[in-house]
């Protein structure tokens, strides 16, 4: 009965596998079991059990599953238990693995497989292309099945497991593994069950040589032993463990891994390694480059291990931690491994500056006192290890923690120590080292104390309250930040006017308004005494202070003389300092005389002034607020009554003061005053003392200890014998005494620190005027009117001619130095001789350079030549010619002038820069092309390669420069001369001021003719470009540009004349102005989709061709196929250019039709665009995603889509684009009605995408990465169910300017056909609809108003002058293209 009923059970499931009724995933054959039957485990899994007398029910079940692929396409897995495998068999299993390819994974356990089964098997697997996972388990195949294993999967590259659990495929068999390991590259895990270790070696040696990235778990259970894993290699973490490994196969795993990059994590806890072993591995330290964290922790290795692991540290550039603790070395081994961490002189590198933790110590290490020395020298030196760990350490004891903990006081870099059981950490002297040591070193941020004696003990507490305050380092900025600031105290005037205009005398008077008993005794003394000061010191610069209650006031005069202005710059105060300026002009010419100045002169004197406080601001750094200025006339008492001309001067100061603002902020009352009555002045000072307190309270703040410095450094000067000047060591003992926020209050305090802090208060009262003080000079100036007056004065006008041998206006240093020892001592006694009791003459020297009163020729030379401006002749009143004269020399010249010469100018500092920067550069081509340079005051005069060139300073107040050059090479050489040295060299030192460049007129150029004769002769560069670009293409070689005739009282001294263009603009220029009409017109036949059709009677009919040319198919596929035929005639076009001629003979080619067809779209967009709204908000708009911190473009507006921001793009015509730094809207949802009102319009802009990117027109300028890979939408161009929203990204760059026009006009030229398309209405709708969407989103976001806009896009609103279109455009194209267009706020 039983017998039977396995019978049936067995019957059942042959009827079942054939039937197909159970979707069966996995089927587990059981055999050599008692009864046969079957049972479902799971609803998809099934286990067949067969008995001995059943047996050949197994291969039946085997031929109805090779039959019945169809019925059990579902199942995956096959599991054999306890199967003794015959031939036929694994045939059959062969016919069942080749007719399902659903099968991934087979199981063999506890199975016998015969060497011709295996042979079988590995046949069957070297045809099979589709099992993922192999696993046998006490199967005991042997090294014989290993190696057709190995054969097999040599072939197979589909097989990504191999498992082989409880067996003993032995070293030979592991060898034939790992040569399989060398070939198969699909194997993504091993694991490995072995009685013998050894299987290991080879293994893991092939996976780490060939780099694969294969998981490995290795295990043995030798001898009846517990089974313990012996290797693991995990590719995801990049870490290799291996745990118990013999030593020949340790080194053959190091040869593996010289140079593996798949492993950056090694670890050999525990494996007993010896010197051969750290042999090999010195190698793999220097050859391998991924390598990041090796623990070589209880590994025995001894002193001479150590020493090859270091000196593969040597080489080493990318481990970064090593562990060595429990190891037997002594304190030689110490030594080595520190030595490549450590310097051992101020001159030396540090050899190994990747690894930044290092961890050794353990009982049996005995670092001793050679291991001591080497672990202070290390932290004494070491600029790159931030973890150290001493653990488990017995041999140091309390006095040498005490020293480690003293060296760390110099130790900048180390973060976190460890010191974990080490037996010598106790005691109250090691507790207070550490304290100390924490209270000098903030950057320590843990220290690691766990089982020390002093943990024991609970001692601990403090240390860790202390690291917790101590945190972590602040970045060096912010290490003032505890010092509190407050407004400052003291502020500066500068009287500014030509010599003559009374403003020492108005500073004599204003001093007289204050009360003589708030002076100081010194100030008092020096205001009676400067009538007789006067008539014995040299005219120059003066500095005059007062008090006013707590304020200090302090005047600079500076100097009316023409050969002081060139310091004039060096005393423009600093971005947010306390100052303002008085304009101090003259009502007559000389004092001595009634004759007065005419509103003209007055106007003259005023606004030389004044573009010169406009051009130093500019230069300086941005302003926190516009410079104050007030108008003072002097000598108002000599005018009996107003006249007709007082009026008029009235009425000129009323136009400067229009024509500054927006540049200074003018007091709006000028006062008129008689400099000599202190009553004259008085509501002159009251103003002043107004306008003092008024700039204090609006400038930055000061560090609060600067006003404290000012009282203390004015007493050191009292005890020091009013000493002018002070050494910075000087100012370092100040500190120390009368300072105590800037006091060292220990040997242990941070220097460095308190040095920066001492080093940024000299800043600040550099920066207020109170001191002149530079880092590098090493001194402080405490007395800026004795610098002023005694040193720069004399330097300024030192005549340096007769006393020293000059080239080209070069002297040497030593000269330099003994000439100021001369010039500076020979002065009236007692005036002049104190300069070199407080300063040497090299300190001079320095000064001067870095206050740019002179220059070096070559910085990086110490001895390097020196150019003084005062030495310098000049040289204007002598005849002008050209060195070079003959009949084929080449003219040209180009003028630089000011882009706002009516508010600023180039300051009297700039030449002499430039004569220095520009004889650097010349000089530095001396090699080259043998080249000569001279100087005159206001003249540069160079010769390179027979190409002379004269550099020629213009303009009353310098606001131009003019270029000239006389040539035996062609123009073009010349001009590359000018725009690639001369050009560059002077746009590098107009720091605030735009140059823009001319072309000065040849004849101009060969005659030398002065420069009150230029001043009609040029023509801006740009202007004639334009003028190029506006001609048809046939007139563009023979353009002539006419010039204007010069006459002098009617006495002509120029006849009017023309030149060609391409005689005055370079081949370069030139080509430029072409390749931009053509650049132009190869944009407009993309935007216009013209295209040349073929003509099947074009020489029949000439006109019927061009109407067919002009007629394209109103689909996008048509469109595309016209694109392409212009582009590919612009592509033989630019082939065939050889010259100008035939560069201009291409351009007519195309551009009349050209720019018929740009015509009508542009009017029907124009037309268009007045139709449909008043433009109130910008049109072209897209959305970006910020992800992994780069920004997408959004091309597929989904409902539930969150975080996204809408940006504008600027809408100049033509030169569409994204603005930079854009601040957006953000959107924190997309819902429905979004995607209804967005989807048609976005829907139809990405099919203008993808078309413009098919064609190869430059769309994206400025997305950069933004938009993604649109290679599928190009590949389906006219598949319009693929195209999805661009947010308006079709709008930026080249196709942009026409988008609208493109989709409007091809609605227009379907509206007769419908097919699946839209009508013209259709689409007007969906454009109204996206746009109302933006004006209501704007709304709500509160960014409806132009200022709004302004604020968030960066666009604004402006109308063409030409055509009356509206559009949003960015702050750049308003202002280089002022000229075209109308700004309209809302």
């Amino acid at each position: 009965m039983a017998a039977s009923q396995n019978f049936r059970d067995l019957q059942w499931v042959l009827q079942v596998i054939k039937s197909g009724n159970i979707s069966l995933h996995s089927i587990s054959f059981y055999l050599s079991q008692p009864t046969s039957g079957c049972y479902q485990e799971t609803e998809n899994s099934m286990n067949v059990n067969i008995s001995k007398d059943s047996i050949l029910y197994f291969s039946q079940l085997l031929t109805v599953l090779a039959t019945a692929k169809d019925s059990q396409e579902s199942l995956r897995n096959l599991e054999f238990h306890h199967v003794e495998w015959e031939a036929q068999q694994l045939r059959n299993l062969g016919m069942v693995l080749e007719n399902n390819l659903n099968i991934k994974q087979l199981m063999f356990r506890r199975n016998r497989l015969n060497v011709e089964c295996l042979w079988e098997l590995s046949e069957i697997l070297k045809r099979n292309g589709v099992i993922k996972e192999i696993m046998f388990s006490e199967s005991a195949i042997g090294a014989a099945g290993a190696g057709l294993l190995a054969s097999a999967l040599k072939v197979n590259d589909s097989l990504e497991e191999l498992q082989i659990w409880e067996d003993s495929i032995g070293s030979k068999g592991a060898e034939e593994l790992s040569k399989m390991i060398e070939v198969n590259s699909t194997l993504k895990l091993l694991t490995i069950f072995d009685s013998n270790s050894i299987t290991a070696t080879p293994l893991i040696s092939a996976v780490l040589a060939r780099n694969r990235a294969m998981e490995v778990h290795i295990w043995s259970g030798e001898k009846g032993e517990k089974s313990s894993k012996v290797v693991e290699f995990v590719p995801e973490n990049s870490t290799l463990r291996i745990y118990r490994l013999d030593i020949s196969g340790a080194c053959r795993v190091a040869c593996a891994l010289g140079w593996n990059s798949t492993v950056k994590s090694l670890d050999l806890t525990g494996v007993r390694l010896r010197s051969r072993w750290a042999k090999e591995f010195r190698l793999v330290l220097e050859q391998n480059q991924s390598l990041k964290e090796v623990t070589l922790s209880k590994t025995c290795l001894k002193d001479k291990g150590v020493v090859y692991v270091a000196a593969g540290l040597f080489k080493n550039q990318s481990l970064e931690s090593l562990y060595l603790d429990g190891n037997w070395f002594t304190g030689i081994g110490v030594e080595h491994l520190l030595c490549p961490l450590s310097r051992f002189s101020a001159l030396q590198y540090q050899a190994n500056v990747t690894l930044k933790s290092v961890t050794f110590g353990g009982g049996r290490t005995k670092i001793g006192r050679d291991g001591l020395a080497a672990i202070l020298q290390m932290l004494t030196t070491n600029q790159s290890v931030t973890r150290l760990g001493i653990q488990d350490d017995e041999s140091l004891r309390q006095e040498d923690i005490v020293k480690i903990f003293r060296s760390l006081e110099r130790n900048a870099t180390l973060r976190h120590l460890s010191l974990q059981g080490c037996k010598g950490v106790g005691g109250e002297l090691v507790l207070q080292t550490i304290m100390e040591t924490l209270q000098v070193n903030p950057w320590i941020e843990d220290i690691d104390l766990t089982r020390t004696p002093l943990q024991n003990s609970g001692q601990t507490d403090g240390i860790y309250q202390k690291l917790g305050q101590n945190g972590r380092t602040e970045p060096e900025i912010d290490l003032l930040k505890d010092m509190p600031l407050t407004v400052p105290k003291s502020c500066r005037v500068f009287f500014c006017g030509q010599e003559y205009a009374g403003k020492t005398t108005l500073c004599n008077s204003i001093s007289q308004n204050f009360s003589s008993s708030k002076l100081p005794y010194m100030d008092q003394v020096r205001t009676l005494v400067n009538p007789v000061e006067q008539a014995v010191r040299t005219a120059g610069m003066k500095v005059k202070t007062f008090k006013d209650e707590d304020t200090k006031i302090s005047i600079w005069n500076l100097a009316g003389q023409h050969e002081f202005y060139s310091l004039h710059d060096l005393m423009f105060p600093g971005h947010g300092s306390a100052s303002f300026f008085l304009i101090v002009s003259s009502l007559f010419r000389k004092p001595t005389n009634r004759e007065s100045k005419t509103p003209a002169e007055i106007e003259e004197d005023l606004q030389y002034w004044l573009r010169f406080i406009v051009s130093n601001s500019r230069r300086a750094a941005q302003q926190c607020m516009l410079p104050n200025v007030t108008v003072v006339l002097t000598h108002y008492d000599k005018i009996n009554q107003p006249s007709q001309d007082f009026q008029a001067t009235v009425n000129s100061i009323q136009r400067l003061r229009d024509k500054f603002q927006g540049f200074v902020d003018f007091y709006p009352t000028v006062f008129t005053v008689d400099a000599r009555s202190s009553a004259s002045v008085s509501k002159l000072t009251h103003h002043l003392r107004k306008t003092s307190k008024t700039v204090l309270q609006r400038v930055p703040r000061v560090y609060e200890l600067c006003n404290d410095l000012i009282q203390i450094l004015s007493d050191w000067r009292t005890e020091n014998y009013n000493k002018p000047a002070m050494k910075w060591k000087e100012f370092d003992e100040l500190c120390q005494v009368k300072v105590p926020s800037l006091r060292i209050r220990s040997r242990h305090d941070n220097k460095e620190k308190v040095g920066m802090r001492r080093r940024a208060i000299a800043n600040c009262l550099h920066h207020i005027g109170e001191v002149i003080y530079f880092n590098e000079l090493g001194f402080l100036i405490l007395d800026c009117e004795w610098f002023c007056g005694e040193v720069l004065g004399q330097l300024i006008r030192l005549d340096a001619r007769k006393q020293s041998t000059t080239e080209n206006g070069f002297i040497t240093r030593k000269e330099l130095e003994k000439i100021l020892r001369g010039s500076l001592q020979s002065q009236i006694p007692g005036m002049g001789s104190k300069v070199f009791e407080n300063l040497e003459a090299s300190d001079l020297v320095r000064m001067m350079l870095k206050l740019e009163l002179c220059y070096e020729q070559d910085p990086s030379d110490p001895n390097s030549l020196l150019l003084i401006p005062s030495i310098l002749e000049e040289g204007r009143g002598r005849p002008q010619r050209w060195q070079l004269i003959a009949p084929d020399c080449v003219y040209s010249g180009r003028h630089l002038e000011c882009d706002d010469s009516s508010h600023m100018f180039l300051t009297p500092g700039f030449f002499p820069r430039l004569q220095v920067h520009l004889h650097n550069r010349v000089m530095g081509l001396k090699h080259q092309h043998g080249a000569t340079y001279s100087l005159e005051k206001y003249l540069i005069l160079i010769n390179i390669n027979g190409i002379y060139v004269r550099i020629e300073l213009g303009g009353q107040l310098g606001h131009y420069i003019d270029i000239l050059a006389c040539s035996t090479k062609n123009l073009t050489e010349t001009l590359r001369l000018f725009q690639q040295l001369i050009i560059p060299a002077i746009q590098s030192l107009c720091h605030g001021v735009t140059l823009h460049e001319s072309i000065i007129r040849p004849e101009c150029v060969r005659n030398l003719m002065p420069p009150r004769y230029r001043k009609t002769q040029f023509v801006p560069l740009q202007v004639l470009k334009q003028a190029l670009l506006s001609v048809p293409a046939e007139g563009m070689y023979d353009y002539q540009h006419t010039w204007a005739s010069v006459s002098d009282s009617g006495r002509p001294i120029l006849r009017a004349g023309f030149d060609f263009a391409r005689d005055l603009l370079s081949d370069d220029d030139f080509r430029e102005v072409l390749h931009r009409r053509y650049h132009d017109l190869y944009n407009l036949a993309v935007e216009l989709q013209v295209s040349p059709e073929a003509n099947t009677d074009g020489l029949d009919n000439p006109a019927s061709a061009m109407e067919e040319q002009d007629k394209v198919e109103p689909t996008f596929g048509g469109i595309a196929k016209g694109v392409e035929a212009v582009l590919q005639r612009l592509k033989i076009i630019e082939q065939e250019i050889r010259d100008l001629k035939q560069e201009i003979q291409g351009l007519r080619y195309y551009e009349h039709r050209l720019l018929i067809e740009l015509h009508r779209k542009v009017n029907y967009l124009v037309n268009y665009n007045v139709q449909l709204e008043e433009r109130k908000v910008p049109n072209m708009f897209y959305f970006v995603r910020t992800e992994n911190y780069s920004r997408r473009l959004v091309t597929n507006m989904i409902s539930g889509m969150t975080a996204l921001r809408l940006h504008m793009l600027c809408e100049f015509r033509r030169e569409m684009h994204v603005v930079e730094d854009q601040m957006g809207c953000e959107m924190m949802h997309i819902d429905n009605m979004t995607v209804k009102s967005l989807a048609p319009y976005m829907k139809k802009f990405m099919k203008l995408l993808t078309f413009a990117l098919k064609i190869g027109a430059h769309l994206a300028a400025g997305m950069g990465e933004m938009i993604p890979d649109l290679s599928r939408e190009v590949a389906h161009l006219v598949e319009p169910s693929l195209m999805y929203g661009a947010a308006g990204a079709v709008a930026a760059g080249a196709v942009g300017a026409a988008a609208v026009s493109r989709v409007a006009g091809s609605s227009s030229r379907n509206r007769a056909r419908s097919l699946g398309g839209e009508s013209t209405r259709d689409f007007h709708q969906d454009l109204r609809a996206a746009q109302q969407w933006v004006v209501d989103f704007l709304r709500d976001r509160r960014c409806s108003t132009g200022r709004e806009i302004a604020e968030k896009f960066g666009l604004w609103r402006v109308r063409y002058r030409d055509n009356g279109q509206i559009a949003w455009i960015c702050r750049r194209h308003m202002n280089t293209r002022s000229h075209e267009i109308i700004e309209v706020p809302i």
